[in-house]
């Protein structure tokens, strides 16, 4: 990443293509001056320079007395924008000849193209918002569910800052004490209340480990709910997984083990996407190649959040006592995970026989995916085993990998600070330890200086014009 910050960078700021308009986005301290050679207002003698911030102007993009394009041209002056700089937006017509025709215009009379994200790296670099908050626009981008998108916005509008911003004040405030006890450290003074200070550290531990547990139900949530389909052969598992889709996604046959490797698709429920993986079927087998696909689906079990576990319900009615050993070794097997007991092939049995399994197996759920009977019964089941209790209640919930690693460093470190207390070891030791914990917090939101390699492969992920 080039981020020569007294630049003048333009990009494309909508998707390339043809559509009914484009934006063309300019920032930096020359970005009016360069616009306005090229603006021909639809009012005589209007200059850009002299127009005030936040203003929409009607005119004409020119090259030499020719008419490129009708536009409106918005203006954002330093440093109310979003970058903290000169920043203008040129609306124009969706062709790609007309968006190219004013890229090059601008490119060859003092700009260069932005790189990936850069103009929201300026935004960081400016002060226009901290780097956990630049993280959440590209979250936002990439958002495709209600629940993805609330936790960016959460993020993006200083969730986890606001989270730690307090507390790591207070620690800032202890560990100039702590210093200060160490320029004075022949006196054998303490200016630090120990005991003001271990209730500070056992709350920050407290946040830090509320914060790193969040981030298994974040990740998921962002990437997809991943939930295995898990079942002995031929029980509908591939059938169940179409049905969930609506659509032909996996091979459906009376021929047992049709499925050999899992196959994974997304959906998203009430707001919050699922990824299904349709497993091979579990059973004693001699074939080489099956015997991987079973092996491929304990292991997508084992990573899976939710297991739906599904059994014939005829096997039920017909011998209950075998399906309850095999169910309660599924749970033994999955302890840690949320179960979820389905009785398949419904449409086979009478009322009598599917009485009689409510009787046996109260918990399992009745379905026929082959007839899409309780699939919608089942789709409620899913979205209230997910606890969205958090995102209602708008608590910080991590859904970033390196924020995640940061908050295990503080912890860590912070950790050690107790234990120095607690042993009663001199300041100048665990004062390292303090100052690596407000280096790791400060390391989220950019306060520290952050690698310039960190800054590029954070922002090299964004799309071009953001």
């Amino acid at each position: 990443m080039q981020t020569l910050i007294n630049d003048t960078i333009v990009a494309l700021a909508t998707p390339s293509g043809v559509g009914a308009i484009s934006v063309i986005r300019l920032s930096g301290e020359k970005s009016i001056e360069i616009v306005n050679q090229f603006f021909t207002s639809v009012k005589k003698n209007k200059s850009l320079l002299d127009q005030k911030t936040h203003t929409i102007h009607l005119g004409h993009i020119t090259n030499k007395g020719k008419i490129i394009d009708e536009v409106l041209v918005s203006i954002f002056k330093n440093p109310n924008s979003y970058t903290g700089e000169n920043v203008v937006e040129i609306s124009c017509h969706g062709s790609v000849f007309i968006q190219q025709e004013i890229l090059q215009l601008f490119l060859s009379n003092g700009c260069r193209m932005a790189d990936n994200g850069e103009f929201t790296m300026r935004a960081f670099l400016n002060g226009k918002m901290d780097l956990s908050q630049a993280e959440a626009v590209a979250d936002v981008i990439a958002s495709n569910s209600e629940a993805s998108h609330q936790m960016a916005i959460q993020q993006m509008r200083g969730g986890i800052t606001n989270e730690l911003k307090d507390l790591r004040g207070q620690l800032l405030d202890f560990a100039a004490l702590i210093e200060l006890e160490l320029d004075f450290s022949g006196e054998d003074v303490e200016f630090a209340d120990r005991t003001k200070f271990r209730e500070l550290v056992t709350k920050i531990t407290s946040v830090l480990k509320r914060l790193i547990d969040s981030f298994a139900f974040g990740n998921a949530m962002k990437n997809g709910i991943p939930v295995a389909i898990i079942g002995e052969p031929n029980v509908g598992k591939s059938t169940l997984l179409n049905a969930l889709l609506n659509e032909e996604k996996a091979i459906v046959s009376d021929i047992a083990g049709t499925t050999r490797d899992a196959i994974e698709d997304e959906m998203i429920i009430d707001g919050v996407a699922f990824r299904f993986i349709d497993t091979a079927g579990i059973r004693e087998t001699e074939d080489v190649v099956e015997s991987i696909g079973i092996q491929k689906a304990y292991e997508k079990a084992d990573k899976a959040q939710l297991v739906i576990f599904l059994v014939n319900a005829e096997k039920i009615h017909n011998n209950s006592s075998d399906i309850i050993e095999e169910i309660s070794q599924i749970k033994d097997r999955f302890e840690h995970k949320r179960l979820l007991l389905i009785a398949n092939k419904i449409d086979n049995l009478s009322e009598t026989a599917l009485e009689q399994i409510k009787t046996t197996l109260p918990q399992a759920l009745l379905l026929s995916a082959k007839q899409k009977i309780g699939v919608d019964s089942l789709k409620s089941e899913l979205t209230s085993l997910v606890n969205t209790g958090a995102l209602s209640n708008n608590e910080t919930i991590v859904t970033n990998s390196r924020h995640f690693e940061a908050l295990n460093n503080a912890l860590e470190s912070i950790q050690s600070v107790d234990n120095g207390i607690e042993l009663g070891i001199s300041s100048d030791l665990f004062a390292i330890d303090i100052r690596e914990c407000l280096r790791h917090l400060g390391n989220i939101t950019g306060e520290y200086d952050v690698d310039k390699d960190i800054l590029g492969h954070i922002f090299s992920n964004f799309c071009i014009g953001k």
